[in-house]
């Protein structure tokens, strides 16, 4: 081979490496979108008007609600039998009457008539009130009192958890957007290798083995973007639901997922043991069963009724014997008092039934303080975890990054193999997808956190 053949093909690597950009990764990144960059369609949406649309709108909140309102009709003395009823009544009869009387023997003489009215009315007016009736009306006040509280607790459980649904949603929207930004940087990364292998390939630097791999590769990539693109619509089609209005509806988000390091346990577990509204619910059901034995034994105690009534009557009478018109008034009243002696036992298994309801009752809220408190453990423990996760792999993507420039680099100077570099790139893809992954993560226990401990409200901005 003559020198000047030779130093053509030596020298050839060097003269594609000099028309390739020096910094070609970098310049993929920098065509990459950012959150902040991202082309979107819809309206932006922020968690907070997120979360106010979800409130405003949600289906069983209303439902809650409503529920609450029938316990604020419900809760009255009038419900608890404190006071007296009083109703009227009236009616009124007659008719038209023929008539024709003939008397034994002729005397006196026949009578006949027609078209005689007769009229009778009556109006009264009763008043019943129960004067004791075992202390009854007491406990069911109370008790009319604690379910008004629990449908109170129970709307407040139902916000509360819808807040933490929405906000889980929505940073998986942000998750979405994320890795969707790292498979198109990952893309772009992949169309730089493949220009370079093509153009390898066409000056015989490089085999075609290695060009149709860099195609593969990138049509994987194009996939993966494809699919990536449609978990997006899935995430969005969720939220959407979540805020009770069409599930294609297009909308933007620019947040950024940022959770908090901050948590501690301690104060959490105290904020859940006062104020989570499940828990409370499971407090104020043990008390209306508490006020259900008590009704079952007033039911031991005697009753006492009172009822007093007035009434009149007026009578018409035109058929010309009898009574011709008459007016009566009368002013009655009745106290009884009953006593239970026996009633085949039926009151003493209510009493026995209504203690073992008490029971089960309190192991319900045991069961429930033991359920939570091991729920904001765990979700505790994950959250930490993924603090950890994210510290470490935010430090494992800056390595990837910098690992992917230079095997870039040394697969265009011809140092290493395709295999080798995609190697390197899928190293890369995983890092920078871990690191989304632990960054929802943490948010998604973050979240968890503030809805079992009750602070959620306050914390979102409600």
């Amino acid at each position: 081979m003559k020198l000047s053949s030779w130093l053509f093909f030596t020298c050839l690597p060097l003269t594609v490496f000099a028309q390739q950009p020096q910094n070609a990764i970098q310049r993929a990144q920098q065509r990459t979108f950012t959150l902040a960059t991202l082309p979107q369609t819809g309206e932006l949406l922020t968690l907070p008007q997120a979360i106010e649309q979800a409130v405003g709108k949600n289906y069983q909140i209303h439902i809650n609600r409503s529920l609450e309102e029938i316990s604020k009709n419900n809760y009255t003395k009038g419900n608890a039998g404190y006071l007296p009823s009083l109703t009227f009544n009236g009616n009124s009869n007659g008719g038209v009457q023929n008539f024709r009387q003939t008397f034994i023997g002729g005397s006196p003489s026949p009578r006949e008539g027609r078209g005689i009215f007769n009229r009778t009315s009556n109006l009264g007016l009763n008043l019943n009130y129960t004067i004791f009736n075992g202390y009854a009306r007491r406990s069911i006040y109370t008790q009319l009192e604690q379910l008004l509280k629990l449908s109170t607790v129970n709307t407040r459980a139902n916000i509360e958890a819808t807040m933490a649904s929405v906000a889980t949603s929505y940073y998986d929207v942000v998750r979405q957007l994320q890795r969707l930004i790292a498979f198109s940087q990952a893309l772009d990364i992949s169309r730089e290798r493949l220009e370079l292998a093509k153009a390898n390939y066409e000056v015989g630097t490089r085999s075609k083995v290695d060009f149709l791999s860099a195609q593969v590769d990138y049509n994987t990539d194009s996939a993966a973007l494809l699919s990536q693109e449609q978990a997006l619509r899935n995430a969005k089609i969720i939220l959407n639901t979540v805020l009770v209005r069409d599930p294609q509806m297009e909308f933007a988000v620019r947040d950024t997922i940022i959770a908090r390091p901050n948590l501690q346990l301690p104060p959490l577990q105290q904020s859940l043991t006062s104020n989570n509204p499940l828990l409370a619910a499971a407090v104020l059901n043990r008390t209306v069963v508490d006020l259900n034995l008590q009704l079952a034994n007033a039911a031991q105690l005697p009753l006492v009724t009172a009822t007093a009534g007035y009434s009149y009557q007026f009578q018409d009478n035109q058929g010309g014997f009898g009574v011709e018109t008459g007016r009566t008034s009368a002013l009655n009243y009745n106290i009884v008092a009953s006593i239970p002696i026996f009633n085949g036992y039926n009151l003493k298994r209510q009493i026995q039934n209504a203690r073992v309801n008490n029971i089960i009752a309190k192991d319900q809220e045991d069961n429930q303080r033991l359920q939570l408190l091991a729920a904001l453990n765990q979700t505790y423990q994950a959250y930490q975890n993924s603090l950890n996760l994210l510290n470490l792999e935010v430090l494992n993507n800056q390595l990837a990054n910098q690992n992917v420039e230079i095997a870039y680099d040394r697969y265009r100077i011809g140092n290493s193999t395709f295999v080798e570099f995609r190697d390197v790139q899928r190293n890369a893809i995983n890092a920078q997808t871990r690191l989304i992954e632990a960054e929802y993560n943490a948010k998604a226990a973050e979240i968890e956190l503030l809805r079992l401990s009750s602070t959620i409200s306050q914390d979102l901005g409600q």
